[in-house]
């Protein structure tokens, strides 16, 4: 059989790689304990499980949904906008919900770019930075993402003639795989570099409500002219535990947010009536669950913060995200260490290369388990590494 060869632009797809390892471990016997996949372990909120199944039984829910989205979905993402960041969405033209985070950020290349273009994705960072635009046909440009530099892209050291064939910009922070937060004016400077080269930033917000220590992490819309540039992308799937729900949206510039509206009716049919009212739920009822969800990933980071400490493996703690960004330990790179705790310790954490070559040196760990399991974990690691010592 001939196939398209867009498949082949791209790397096997980190999360469905390391659930592939679970499985033949699990198929084996093995008690595998898994730190590489940001699922949150514990459910969703009981109002909105309570929602989605009294809508469920509702006949009306069970027809086609309208790409726009109901009046009720829109009015409540412009209303949390208002209260959590102050910013004014207006729900008739500036908001569209998308099947989930990881959509939204794939398909808007679709929208943006075409064979040609260039889109300024950071790295390490979530794969369908990459992976949506190449699929659009553009050519990818990366921006490294240094601990020297606090996780930030360095937006004024892009070359020019890369500039000119530019059309898409990435952000995201909280930042995943780093834990970074934004640096001060990190988002005005993006909003000048877009406004300078007509670029559509699209900032990926999915993680700015688990944030600890006080920190309340910043949405891009609310810096100023973000809207006349780009849009934000926010999921309830880590601070709601709704990770498998996929309930999304795509916020700010009006014209970005209608051709996305209008690439959707090409590609799905909308979001599940009864899935947009369970997530008014959320965003009103269980408004507050995300900070109860905060507290045990603040206690989690703590655990294995000290638990790497001890073993000689120094983390800073992350003031957002359930992830902790760790140097391996020397003489190790980032595959030969994962291979390590996987072998000799049934313990799963991401390798830093899988989220872009700036990845070399670093492993990602979620905090997505119990703690006791993160314990456990943390034993596993440490007597891995006793053994590789004296071996």
């Amino acid at each position: 059989m001939k196939f398209a060869r867009r498949l082949d632009r791209v790397p096997p797809y980190l999360f469905a790689e390391l659930e592939r390892k679970i499985d033949e471990k699990a198929k084996a016997g093995i008690d595998v304990i898994s730190l590489g996949i940001g699922d949150p372990d514990l459910p969703t909120p009981p109002a909105v499980v309570e929602e989605m199944q009294r809508q469920v039984g509702r006949p009306e829910t069970h027809r086609y949904p309208s790409n726009r989205g109901l009046q009720a979905f829109r009015r409540s993402v412009s209303d949390f906008y208002a209260d959590r960041f102050g910013v004014d969405i207006d729900p008739e033209t500036e908001v569209v919900p998308v099947l989930g985070g990881k959509e939204g950020v794939a398909h808007i290349a679709f929208a943006c770019v075409e064979p040609g273009d260039v889109c300024l994705s950071p790295e390490p960072g979530y794969p369908p930075y990459t992976s949506g635009p190449l699929f659009a046909g553009a050519d990818i440009h990366y921006l490294p993402l240094r601990e020297d530099l606090g996780f930030a892209p360095d937006l004024d050291g892009i070359p020019v003639d890369v500039l000119v064939r530019a059309k898409l910009l990435f952000l995201n922070y909280p930042n995943n795989p780093t834990g970074a937060i934004v640096p001060d004016s990190l988002f005005l400077r993006a909003v000048e570099l877009a406004r300078e080269h007509d670029l559509i930033v699209v900032h990926d917000n999915a993680y700015s409500e688990i944030a600890f220590d006080g920190y309340r992490p910043p949405s891009f819309l609310a810096t100023d002219g973000a809207k006349d540039v780009g849009v934000e992308i926010f999921s309830l799937s880590k601070g709601w535990n709704m990770t498998g729900w996929r309930v999304a949206w795509v916020a700010g510039n009006a014209e970005v947010v209608e051709r996305y509206r209008s690439l959707k009716t090409n590609l799905d049919s909308g979001m599940f009536d009864a899935l947009q009212l369970a997530a008014v739920a959320a965003l009103t009822a269980a408004r507050d669950f995300p900070a109860e969800m905060s507290e045990i990933y603040r206690r989690r980071r703590g655990l294995m913060i000290d638990a790497l400490a001890a073993i000689g493996l120094p983390a800073s703690p992350p003031k957002a995200t359930p992830y902790i960004w760790v140097r391996v330990p020397e003489g190790y790179n980032s595959a030969s260490f994962t291979e390590l705790v996987l072998e000799e310790a049934a313990v799963v954490v991401s390798p830093g290369p899988s989220f872009g070559p700036s990845g070399e040196g670093y492993v990602r760990i979620s905090l997505t388990v119990a703690d006791e399991r993160l314990e456990e974990a943390a034993r596993r690691i440490a007597s891995s590494l006793r053994v590789e010592a004296t071996a």
